[in-house]
């Protein structure tokens, strides 16, 4: 915490939201407070906060927080439980983006970026999940991608990690619907956020043979900051809408080019599936 004391009796629900600073996490800190809800504000470096914090001082409780740091998540939730004594909204946001070719990447670069949007949400959603289910209610909102749903080159190692967490939150959302907790996946398409920017893209160090394939996304996709079509405050507000819905999905694909993607590569998958279905049954043992 920042200097502020955060009030004990909560307005509305209490979000707890990574990577609060920018991009979509600040959008759906914006978008909770306006619902009159309570938000305590993740971020690195919280200062970045200051201008939300100003904004909302009633309602808005700045952290310190790196998602790699399992001390410090396990702090900042116990923290959160003893201000408020509950989170009913957990937004595992934060995240940042990498190009290269798989023979690129380092080991280093495929671990940390796990590290950061994997094993951090997993550790954040863990952490929150027995308050949750004590309450009998809650929600973990994933922030993935549409390149969790599918990829290209280029993207592997972030496609990769986003993969890996809509797998844990599908079966995740089966084990704690009982108890009355949601999840919900998100997989926007390119957004008006500061993902494509200098501070958040990396990238993997150039092999020459590769250019022909990789080298056109390092220029297009920083090229595309600050132009792409999609609306943080319209993403927030559909992610808002999902979960008061009585019907809240499990995957909400956000951004035409998102929705038109992500149709034509299950077409794509149910064709290549019915192309070799007579294979694939033809392997178990005869009867």
């Amino acid at each position: 915490m920042t200097g502020t004391t955060p009030e004990t009796t909560a307005a509305g629900r209490v979000w707890l939201i990574t990577g609060a600073n920018s991009g979509f996490g600040q959008a759906i800190a914006e978008a909770a407070l306006a619902a009159g809800d309570t938000v305590v504000a993740a971020a690195r470096r919280p200062e970045t906060l200051d201008a939300l914090v100003a904004a909302h001082s009633d309602r808005v409780v700045p952290v310190r927080l790196d998602v790699t740091d399992p001390a410090r998540i396990a702090a900042v939730v116990a923290d959160t439980l003893l201000w408020y004594g509950r989170i009913d909204v957990l937004v595992n946001n934060a995240g940042r983006g990498l190009i290269g070719a798989v023979e690129e990447y380092t080991d280093r670069e495929l671990r940390d970026l796990m590290e950061l949007h994997f094993f951090g949400p997993a550790a954040l959603t863990r952490a929150v999940l027995p308050h949750m289910r004590a309450q009998g209610s809650g929600a973990v909102v994933q922030l993935s991608s549409m390149g969790g749903r599918f990829t290209f080159a280029g993207v592997g190692a972030y496609s990769a990690t986003k993969f890996a967490l809509e797998g844990l939150s599908e079966a995740l959302a089966q084990e704690v619907a009982p108890f009355g907790i949601k999840v919900l996946i998100v997989e926007p398409g390119s957004f008006r956020t500061s993902f494509a920017g200098a501070g958040a893209l990396a990238q993997a160090a150039a092999i020459p043979a590769y250019e022909s394939v990789v080298g056109p996304l390092r220029t297009a996709l920083p090229e595309s900051d600050g132009k792409q079509p999609g609306d943080p405050a319209k993403a927030a507000a559909a992610i808002l809408a999902a979960l008061d819905d009585e019907r809240t999905p499990l995957r909400l694909a956000l951004g035409n080019d998102a929705v038109d993607a992500i149709l034509g590569h299950l077409d794509a998958a149910e064709k290549e599936v019915r192309d070799w279905e007579a294979v694939g049954r033809g392997t178990d043992f005869d009867a």
